[in-house]
């Protein structure tokens, strides 16, 4: 679905990315974790086409990546709404956009309401919703431009704990109904080890691949289970490593 190929992303005067290539396949949940500033945001709006790689290509879908890539779907960790649209016009933004027509618009925004659990909420606006519920709409209005890949910047992390708790539950519900798949920036271990495929690892900057843990725990996951203690005490050991070497540069 993703295929990245010796991807290496430079700013002025520092290297963000370097050398990166990664495939995230078909319906697949793919977590990054890294130390702070080692590119994780920087490869999302690579693969969304807000930004221009330096060496190396993107494809989805065996199309290469050029400019905003249309077939993506992005869910920040701020809450990206328009204040002056309701619920059901936020969802409605993305196929608006496309010209799909009134009605079909607001079947597929509702269709998709109905799936984040926000049935007669549908005329709030934004202020009038709590943080969980307005990424509820951010998701959903995701999803609502029928993307082929979801790019999601620590959706949560500005969630209370037993709320952060609640959607990720909620966000696999949905995932493992739409299957579409998903490369989702954290800097939970626990949290991608109870969510994620594959687990990516990735270096102090500039940004490279270290290591990639497969995660083969049947959802739904007790976060508490051996198998996910073992997995969760390995990459806290290999991301760990790159977080003192983030320091002491």
């Amino acid at each position: 679905m993703l295929v990245i190929i010796h991807l290496t992303k430079k700013f002025d005067g520092y290297t963000a990315l370097e050398d990166v290539s990664l495939e995230v396949n078909d319906g697949e949940f793919v977590c990054i974790l890294g130390p702070s500033g080692c590119g994780k945001t920087t490869l999302l709006r690579l693969a969304a086409g807000l930004d221009f790689p330096t060496k190396g290509e993107l494809f989805l879908d065996g199309r290469r990546i050029v400019g905003v890539n249309n077939e993506c779907g992005f869910v920040f960790q701020e809450y990206v709404l328009f204040p002056w649209r309701t619920v059901i016009g936020n969802i409605e933004f993305g196929p608006e956009m496309k010209g799909v027509r009134k009605d079909e618009r607001n079947r597929i925004a509702q269709h998709y309401i109905d799936l984040v659990g926000l049935r007669g909420f549908e005329n709030n606006y934004p202020h009038e919703l709590s943080g969980g519920m307005k990424q509820r709409v951010g998701i959903a209005r995701a999803y609502a431009n029928n993307p082929k890949l979801l790019l999601m910047d620590e959706p949560f992390g500005a969630l209370d704990a037993q709320t952060r708790n609640l959607m990720q539950g909620e966000l696999l519900r949905i995932w493992e109904k739409e299957h579409i798949s998903a490369l989702f920036v954290t800097h939970s271990v626990d949290e991608a080890v109870y969510l994620a495929d594959r687990i990516v690892v990735m270096s102090a900057r500039p940004g490279t691949i270290k290591e990639i843990f497969n995660i083969d725990i049947p959802h739904p996951r007790i976060r508490t289970s051996q198998e996910a203690n073992l997995i969760r005490d390995r990459v806290l050991k290999s991301l760990g490593t790159e977080i003192e070497h983030a320091r002491n540069k």
